[in-house]
């Protein structure tokens, strides 16, 4: 099947060019849920593009009568980030003349309204779809009055106008999946919240991080966070409720990179999670060996955010005999070295970093020569393997 493809102006440059991007929407035949997609918020980190256009070319192959609902495919989302250079590198994780993480933009309705429990207490009773239904509809009218000071004679910072857009497309979806990957090197692994952890396993990934600490200004954190604030309103009424209603964030490998197993990996537990959530009904017997091929020798650990560890450098000098990413240490082993340079006259000297705490090497950073106080790993404690 073809896409609906629509083009977005992003930003109007002194140059006068017009920075954009596209929307792919496959429309199923059948109704069903609305799934949103999208990659490359960061500048290096660029994946996630080849993911999607992968997805792109299976869904062409795909008849409209094996969807069930929409799939919306936003790659290189952000113009901006992506074109930001520092000599041959690729950056683009701030917007530098807002000094802001560009994922940390996003309007959260919780922080706009006091009156989530008074909705609560007015839906008790109400069938879920139907409250469903209200509680969006009091979500986009709120976010709908932002519109009047982007459009006003004073308008406003572009990360505003820029989060409209993005969000604008994303906030009636049922299922939203980010598209990320580390600014260094990383794994494979899926940001998930709570109550989602059957959710989580359908990526196929080896990882799973519950963010049990958030802020909601991500974009993931922007979407979800206002139905878990109303299931725990409903919880506290006495009503047991979870909305169908998921956001992910994929860490799809090193920034700057297309590797190939991070993309298949991506791919893969896409495809898995679109046929798991009911929204794929496909009849390729190809695609169904391979996901079952896939979901049959599929061991996923569980973490949390909080679980994390970042090593910072005690001092400045060149890394060596760092641990290798993917790891498994315990506390006290060996982390890394710094070789320590000095101007007093003294030969350098080797200073010996070890682990605080079990766990695994999950991030790690790409330059190996550090200034005192920058990135050098992340570390976290594994909890459950299932």
């Amino acid at each position: 099947m073809l896409p609906h493809i629509e083009t977005i102006p992003q930003r109007h440059m002194a140059s006068g060019d017009v920075l954009s991007f596209q929307v792919y929407k496959f429309i199923g035949a059948r109704p069903g849920k609305k799934v949103y997609i999208q990659s490359n918020l960061h500048g290096a980190e660029i994946v996630g593009n080849a993911v999607i256009h992968q997805l792109l070319e299976f869904l062409l192959s795909v008849n409209d009568t094996e969807i069930a609902g929409q799939i919306w495919l936003v790659p290189v989302c952000n113009s901006m980030s992506t074109n930001q250079r520092s000599h041959y590198f690729a950056s683009g994780r701030y917007s530098i003349s807002e000094a802001k993480d560009w994922n940390r933009i996003f309007w959260d309705y919780e922080k706009f309204t006091n009156n989530i429990m008074e909705f609560a207490q007015s839906q008790i009773h109400l069938n879920l779809e139907v409250v469903r239904k209200n509680y969006l509809d009091a979500i986009q009218q709120k976010f709908t009055g932002l519109l009047e000071n982007i459009n006003s004679y004073s308008s406003v910072p572009y990360t505003e106008k820029f989060r409209y857009k993005l969000q604008s497309l994303s906030i009636d979806a049922d299922y939203l999946i980010d598209l990320h990957s580390h600014t260094t090197q990383g794994l494979n692994y899926v940001y998930y919240f709570r109550e989602r952890e059957e959710s989580a396993k359908y990526f196929l990934l080896p990882l799973g991080v519950l963010l049990d600490e958030y802020d909601g200004n991500a974009f993931d954190e922007a979407f979800i966070k206002p139905w878990l604030a109303l299931e725990k309103c409903f919880k506290e009424l006495g009503r047991e409720t979870k909305f169908d209603v998921e956001a992910w964030t994929l860490e799809l490998g090193t920034g700057m990179q297309m590797n190939p197993d991070s993309v298949d990996k991506g791919v893969m537990g896409i495809k898995n999670y679109l046929v798991r959530k009911g929204v794929l009904q496909t009849s390729d017997t190809v695609v169904k060996g391979e996901l079952s091929q896939g979901t049959s020798s599929h061991e996923m650990s569980f973490s949390t955010r909080s679980q994390a560890k970042k090593y910072y450098a005690p001092t400045g000098g060149m890394i060596q005999s760092k641990v290798e990413l993917g790891s498994s240490v315990k506390a006290g082993d060996k982390l890394y070295q710094i070789l320590q340079f000095n101007k007093e006259g003294k030969l350098p000297t080797v200073i010996d970093v070890f682990a605080e705490q079990d766990g695994l090497i999950y991030d790690s950073s790409t330059n190996h020569a550090v200034n005192e106080g920058e990135f050098v790993l992340g570390l976290i404690s594994v909890t459950s393997n299932q």
